[in-house]
Formats: C-alpha cells, sequence, structure tokens
C-alpha cells in the first residue's frame, strides 16, 4: 500500500493521534500529497478545504498528472468579446472522470461578466446605457451589454431591461431609502424593505454571488442595527452588511424552468448524455421531505484566497455556527 493511500485513509478515519493541523509535504512516487489538504481529529472537518479545485472524493492520479483549473478571468484581461471555452466531457484535472453523462455538445463561447456593479471610490453615481439584450449560451439569465463613455461590460439583465434604458449604480449608503428603478445597483441599506433584489453581494466588494440564475430573486425583509435581511431563492434567510451591493429587480429569462426539451438530441446539443434507464420507479419512495427551516447565516468577514488555502474549514465558518448559536434580532 503507497503512502499516499495510508495517508488519505487516515485523513477520512480522523485519528487522534494525528495533529489538529498538518499541511502535508510529502512528496510520494506517484503524485504530490500536498493539494492543500488538512488532517483534522474531528470527522466532520476532514475534508479539503478548497472542494472546487480538489473534491473531497477525489484522490491523485496515479500517472502523476494534474492540471490547475485556472479561471477565465485569470486567463484573460477584461473584454466584450466572446472568448472560446474548453470542453473537458467530464474529466478532471487528473484527466480522470469526475463527472459523468458529458461529452459533446455544441461548441460555446464564455462571456465575461462584470460582477462588480460599481467600483470602489467614486466619487459620483455611474450612470450607464444599456445598448442590447443579448443570449449567453453558458448562463441560463440574459446578459446587458452596457455603455458609459468609452467602456463597454456585460452586466446580469433584468427582466423588463430593454436596450436604450439608463441604469444607476451608486455605493453610497443612505440613511433613508432611496427611489431606485429596476436595474439600479445600491447598497442593500439604502433600498427599502420588501424591495426584490438580485445578483446580491454576501460580502462588501467581492462581487455579486447570490440570486444569478434566470428568474430567480431575492427579497429584503428587515433591518437590524448591523445587519440586513434577504431571503435567498432557496426560502432561506442570510444577514449580510448594509454596505454590500445588490441589483434591483428580478432575473431575467423567468420562462427557463418551463422549457420542455422536446427531443433526446437537444440534450445532446447542450452535452449531457442519456442516462441508463436503470432509475425509472415512480412509487413515491424519493419523494421530497419537509423539513425545518436552518437559522439565518451570518455573513461577517470576506474569505481570501489565501485563507482557503491555509485555514482551518471550521475558522472559515461564521461566527453564529461556530458557537452554535441562533442570530437574535
Amino acid at each position: 500500500m503507497s503512502l499516499c493511500k495510508i495517508l488519505y485513509g487516515i485523513q477520512h478515519l480522523a485519528l487522534d493521534s494525528v495533529v489538529n493541523t498538518t499541511r502535508a509535504t510529502l512528496k510520494c512516487s506517484t503524485h504530490c500529497f500536498v493539494m492543500e489538504r488538512a488532517f483534522h481529529t474531528s470527522p466532520a472537518c476532514a475534508r479539503v478545504l478548497n472542494r472546487r479545485l480538489y473534491p473531497i472524493n477525489k484522490e491523485p492520479s496515479s500517472n502523476g498528472r494534474w492540471e490547475e483549473m485556472v479561471p477565465m478571468r485569470a486567463k484573460h484581461k477584461p473584454t466584450v468579446r466572446p472568448l472560446p471555452l474548453n470542453r473537458f466531457g467530464g474529466k478532471g484535472p487528473n484527466g480522470r472522470m469526475w463527472n459523468w453523462k458529458r461529452a459533446g455538445g455544441v461548441k460555446r463561447h464564455y462571456r465575461m461578466l462584470d460582477l462588480h456593479r460599481c467600483e470602489s471610490g467614486l466619487d459620483k453615481p455611474l450612470v450607464e446605457r444599456v445598448q442590447q439584450i443579448l443570449y449567453d449560451p453558458t448562463r441560463t439569465a440574459r446578459i446587458a451589454l452596457v455603455v458609459s463613455g468609452e467602456k463597454k461590460r456585460y452586466i446580469i439583465a433584468t427582466v423588463n431591461m430593454k436596450p436604450g434604458d439608463l441604469i444607476t449604480s451608486s455605493r453610497e449608503l443612505f440613511d433613508s431609502p432611496v427611489r431606485a428603478a429596476e436595474g439600479d445597483a445600491y447598497p442593500v441599506g439604502s433600498l427599502a424593505i420588501g424591495t426584490v433584489v438580485n445578483s446580491l453581494e454576501l460580502y462588501p466588494g467581492d462581487g455579486a454571488l447570490a440570486a444569478r440564475a434566470a428568474g430567480t430573486q431575492a427579497q429584503i425583509i428587515r433591518k437590524t442595527g448591523e445587519h440586513v435581511i434577504l431571503r435567498l431563492p432557496s426560502k432561506y434567510e442570510v444577514a449580510v452588511l448594509p454596505t454590500c451591493m445588490a441589483t434591483v429587480g428580478r432575473v431575467s429569462n423567468i420562462t427557463h424552468n418551463q422549457k420542455v426539451i422536446g427531443k433526446a438530441g437537444r440534450n445532446r446539443w447542450k452535452g449531457i448524455r442519456p442516462k441508463s434507464g436503470f432509475f425509472q420507479k415512480k412509487t413515491g419512495r424519493f419523494g421530497r421531505k419537509i423539513r425545518v427551516q436552518k437559522a439565518v447565516q451570518v455573513y461577517r468577514k470576506s474569505i481570501t484566497k489565501k485563507d482557503r488555502l491555509t485555514k482551518l474549514p471550521f475558522d472559515l465558518l461564521p461566527k453564529s455556527r461556530v458557537e452554535k448559536k441562533q442570530f437574535h434580532y
């Protein structure tokens, strides 16, 4: 048995003899086992710190191959030109199959969206004109090409947004609610209670992270002294800082979930292979369960890339979850 497999088993067994935090620097003959893993004595924390780059249930390849997943924003400068998008057929960085039922599909190009509606440090609000509403093959929502002077960029379009509209983006936090039109972006602390928003920031300045898919929306429910509570499309409630940006309105393409595939060939256009046909039971055995709604998730500090690679998973959790206490209003 190789040393990599022994260490991999120790990680998931979470033996008491293993120290709480160890960054493995042992290089095996097959593959370097570093991959920013952490060993813990708690079974709940025995997981990889960066799940997107190194999934929890994936091991290094025996052939030593590992090609890092580089984001499109790191490979290309900001542009409105459609960028070529590679198709991996469900294979991961180590060349092995990670996602099944993926193959073929129509060739697509990537449009780089600007998820920061307003840059920090602007003295006055930014006013832009909507030039086009476009289809994006890599997203469910429609995107809008907006122009301000000589600068062009893509943003997520709202339902009633149309060419020629003027949209405003501002990071100024007002004491009284502003009268924002659909498509405008303001801090959630400047919007009135009950306002429907999308492209919500969970941490100030990190860009839109929530309510970006087609037809989704979040709603401002109430405000407290330090936080603004919003209900997400999943019906969960989050408490964010008042300085987090959000766009007023609902995301476009609201009929996306009502589209009928129509034939098997359309799924092949999307790069989805057919199922085996084995799981066809319709007895209700795997029906939906009604569960108690989770407590409000509080977001206080932005998590940097360095924290994801160096800190423990329970250090990255919000304070309310670490202390096992619910948020009190």
